[in-house]
């Protein structure tokens, strides 16, 4: 990943903001429930709809609020992600990410019970 030097932390705000605009009020605070305190902020908000965006305006926005280059954004989120998918509950994550459009499994991947494997002649 290519990474400056103190975008960590402008990353991990960037990206738990954004996200917690995608998703519904309720799965934000949900997500947020499963943080460190100083992480909770950035996830739970007042409003229960979701911002309706796609993958592209996702990074757009990550990209504006941390001040870095479209590839450390990118590269960035998805790091973000993976530590949330690690570090809360799967049940809360996958429950966010079934919010988001199919588009952003370039990002989170699917939920695992979506990689069914087909058996041949069936």
């Amino acid at each position: 990943m290519r990474r400056r030097r103190g975008t960590g932390r402008p990353i991990t705000r960037a990206t738990l903001e954004t996200l917690a605009e995608r998703i519904t009020g309720g799965q934000a605070r949900d997500l947020a429930s499963q943080l460190p305190q100083e992480l909770r902020g950035l996830v739970a908000r007042p409003t229960e709809d979701p911002e309706r965006f796609g993958l592209a305006d996702f990074f757009e926005r990550v990209q504006s609020r941390a001040g870095v280059d479209r590839q450390v954004a990118t590269d960035g989120a998805r790091a973000v992600l993976d530590t949330l998918r690690e570090s809360v509950r799967a049940k809360e994550y996958w429950d966010a990410v079934d919010q988001l459009p199919q588009e952003f499994w370039q990002l989170t991947g699917p939920r695992p019970e979506r990689l069914q494997t087909r058996r041949v002649g069936t």
